[in-house]
């Protein structure tokens, strides 16, 4: 039996030099290891039949379902300062778009199924860590909160691919509001395809943008919009110690979404300098450099969208620049207001930046623990005895303890109730993120010995990221020092 999608496809309904019409590569064992059931709800679908043998037959790129796209998308895209005029989807395989419970468009895509047009000798294919360690970040960040594509199913292929160390291969399914990135319209714009650059930006108004249409200058606003995202998003980036690892534009999502989850890794001790990624060997995209390189990637964008701006360039860089001037008061507004939140001020003072500001210096100088600090100080906001949990993370408690000092003065012209704080301050402070110790553990117990316990279990965790539960204490715990993973790897 077919299994019917309700596919309502409209990117390839766009011209044949946007895609590469290719089927996935057909696979010999296809093993479901996990489905995401709520999201196949969501999405209208029947989970029941996807976790059949023959739906993991579809999630593996095995068979195409009814009124599949089945595209490569193409696209271009600077990598670590670098521009490579064809990239493209190498190892996936958008199979269509469907409409969500809610309304919304949403791409399904199979990552790793084969070989197309873009991979470069590449091989096409996924090992099964990295796509765990997709599957587990993307939906921990879900349910943090923070925009991000969404992993609907993994699946064994039953072959090997050839890495370091060789593993087996997989299959990811994924979901995004859509795949179009920065580098999609770099892909047209360095061909000099104004025509193609226009019917982009068309479609992702229509999209993503709406309200854009309807502006007197519809690409300046789009353009606006994608600034104010990619702003919020990377705010959202900072306030949970988040690394992306691999910010080149082709990774930089027009819809302001978290996208392809590579070298990717939340921070234990607090250092703005930290790199985790194993390519990144200059730091370029470091904790603390994550602000200046989205503007960078936005200014890449808007170098696309210069000709549709105005009819005279030098008008449309005058434009554009006005409008990345914006990114700045974007994102230092959506930063400093989660910050105070996770501080406990639900008021507004002139001092409180700078209190803000000082907490993360102070946590810099101490090395203390990202997501317990913020997690413990959240205690403290109900006891003032529990600060001495937080000064525990610090290796130099002398400033943490000047500064909590000045903290307690300041909640204490709050209006809130100290035990509504604690609850306000809990609901954005995790206890739980997926630690890179933690992914690990669960990748070698996947890789080494067949065992997706841990990796269930890890799922589960993080899906309640904010709720702390005695029995997941270790969840919570940071690495101890022969546990620490110092590199994280692409996986291509």
């Amino acid at each position: 039996m077919t299994f019917h999608f309700p596919f309502d496809n409209s990117y390839a309904a766009l011209p044949e030099t946007f895609f590469a019409r290719v089927a996935p590569t057909p696979v010999p064992a296809p093993r479901l290891i996990k489905l995401n059931r709520p999201l196949a709800a969501q999405l209208g679908l029947d989970a029941d039949w996807l976790a059949s043998p023959e739906g993991a037959a579809v999630l593996a790129g095995a068979q195409l379902p009814d009124g599949a796209a089945s595209i490569a998308m193409a696209y271009a895209g600077h990598q670590f300062g670098q521009f490579v005029p064809q990239l493209g989807d190498g190892r996936a395989i958008l199979l269509g778009e469907v409409i969500d419970k809610d309304g919304v468009r949403r791409d399904i895509q199979l990552k790793g199924s084969g070989r197309t047009p873009f991979s470069r000798m590449g091989d096409g294919r996924a090992g099964l860590g990295p796509v765990l360690r997709e599957y587990i970040v993307s939906e921990a960040m879900a349910a943090l909160g923070v925009p991000t594509t969404r992993s609907l199913a993994a699946v064994l292929t039953g072959e090997q691919v050839i890495r370091d160390p060789i593993q087996p291969g997989a299959v990811l399914t994924r979901v995004a509001s859509s795949h179009i990135r920065v580098g999609t319209f770099q892909f047209f714009a360095a061909r000099g395809d104004r025509d193609a650059v226009q019917a982009l930006a068309d479609h992702v108004i229509a999209r993503h943008y709406p309200e854009a249409a309807q502006a007197e200058a519809p690409y300046l606003a789009l353009l606006e919009g994608v600034i104010a995202r990619q702003a919020e998003l990377i705010a959202r980036w900072m306030m949970l110690g988040f690394i992306h690892g691999v910010m080149n534009t082709d990774n930089c999502s027009i819809a302001g979404e978290t996208i392809d989850y590579g070298p990717c890794a939340f921070m234990d001790r607090f250092d703005p300098k930290t790199v985790y990624s194993s390519i990144d060997q200059m730091g370029r995209y470091a904790y603390g450099n994550q602000p200046p390189i989205a503007l960078w990637n936005l200014t890449r964008l808007a170098e696309c969208l210069v000709p549709l701006l105005a009819a005279d360039d030098d008008k449309g860089v005058e434009i554009a620049q006005t409008a990345l001037g914006g990114f700045a008061e974007h994102f230092n507004s959506a930063y400093l207001a989660r910050l105070a939140a996770k501080l406990g001020l639900s008021t507004v003072q002139a001092d409180d930046p700078q209190l803000c500001q000082d907490f993360m210096a102070a946590m810099a100088r101490g090395r203390a623990d990202f997501t317990l600090a913020f997690r413990r100080l959240s205690d403290a906001a109900a006891d003032p005895s529990d600060l001495c949990a937080v000064q525990a993370l610090f290796a130099d408690p002398a400033g943490f303890d000047e500064w909590a000092v000045r903290w307690q003065q300041r909640i204490a012209a709050e209006p809130l109730k100290s035990v509504d704080r604690q609850a306000a301050m809990r609901a954005v402070n995790p206890v739980y993120i997926p630690r890179n110790h933690l992914v690990e553990a669960v990748i070698r117990a996947a890789v080494d010995r067949d065992d997706f316990a841990p990796f269930d279990e890890l799922l589960a965790v993080t899906a309640n990221p904010f709720r702390e539960l005695p029995e997941f204490e270790r969840y919570a715990q940071p690495p101890q020092p022969h546990e620490e993973v110092l590199q994280t790897f692409c996986g291509t």
